[in-house]
């Protein structure tokens, strides 16, 4: 039997990049999943390229309560419980400095990537109650942990998620919910080339090989890496393991 077998998995962010390369890994380990995300074509060739048996999708704005609560209820209706939430929308934000960051872009940044998030737990922890638990992983990345400079707005939400995993963590430990943080390092991804774009915008190329070259591993990760990272925290596997940053960074926090 594969150890998520009868699973139901909620993924937003899940058209793409590590959302959609998770919901392919959960499915192959038995689970069914309910992908979330405001890019309807892309949500649509996904749920086809992973099979209609298995897989859903549902158009929702990870900043709007109501939608949220909607693709809770979509997914209880469609697969009848919820063990998993990947909290996995983000965005980049704008590459500069505090003195030239669009206000208007910080709040957006902020709204998506930790009031999606909250929103995301209050929402589901409810259906994790009534079913006996569940785990729940959210996306923070390595600059969860550390600064840098030129991305103050995402510096600040992906702290700011890494604080809201070990707080709610510790509000549901007795009763079997289990949240946990991944702290992805540079991956393959839209995000990566355009943070690439931001820092150099005409030597884009530079910037990629400047920031492979400050990974221990001298490469970027493979989406899949970090899939294979959610698959053992929404597994049983992981059953003791709350509260905590799993760093997938190729070195980069040892340094």
């Amino acid at each position: 039997m594969s150890k998520l077998t009868d699973k139901v998995s909620i993924i937003t962010g899940g058209a793409a990049g590590i959302g959609l390369a998770t919901a392919k890994r959960l499915v192959a380990d038995g689970a069914r999943v309910m992908l979330v995300d405001v890019q309807a074509e892309q949500l649509s060739a996904a749920v086809e390229s992973l099979g209609s048996d298995v897989a859903a999708s549902c158009v929702a704005d990870v900043t709007n309560e109501e939608q949220v609560q909607g693709y809770v209820d979509e997914t209880l209706n469609r697969f009848g419980r919820v063990d998993v939430l990947f909290n996995n929308a983000g965005i980049e934000g704008a590459v500069n400095y505090l003195l030239d960051y669009p206000v208007e872009m910080f709040d957006k940044v902020m709204a998506i990537n930790v009031r999606g998030v909250w929103l995301g737990m209050r929402c589901v922890i409810p259906a994790m109650l009534k079913s006996g638990g569940g785990s729940i992983i959210c996306t923070s990345s390595l600059a969860g942990l550390k600064g840098a400079k030129k991305a103050s707005a995402y510096i600040a939400s992906k702290h700011a998620v890494v604080g809201l995993v070990k707080s709610i963590a510790t509000e549901y430990a007795s009763k079997n919910i289990r949240i946990n943080a991944i702290n992805p390092g540079p991956i393959s991804t839209r995000m990566i080339q355009a943070l690439e774009t931001g820092l150099a915008p005409d030597q884009a190329e530079v910037a990629r090989k400047r920031m492979e070259s400050s990974v221990p591993m001298r490469r970027y990760g493979a989406p899949e890496e970090v899939a294979n990272l959610v698959a053992f925290l929404a597994s049983e596997e992981s059953s003791y393991c709350t509260g905590t940053c799993f760093s997938v960074d190729g070195g980069m926090n040892a340094t």
